[in-house]
């Protein structure tokens, strides 16, 4: 799996970030979401799917 975000579209609400730590993180400046771990381990593709299912507005795309 491969993550990538448009910070253009971000919303800052901070969900991803909150749920999957390890993965995602937020700007300090802009607030916006920022990828920590691009190729995140296997253990944690289930959490970083229903992360990008759960993003507002669609900032997070994933590649398999």
């Amino acid at each position: 799996m491969r993550v990538t975000v448009d910070p253009d579209k971000c919303c800052s609400s901070g969900l991803c970030a909150l749920s999957v730590p390890e993965v995602f993180g937020q700007d300090e400046e802009e607030c916006v979401v920022r990828v920590i771990v691009a190729e995140p381990p296997a253990g944690l593709h289930d959490k970083v799917r229903a992360a990008a299912r759960r993003c507002p507005t669609g900032t997070i795309r994933l590649e398999d």
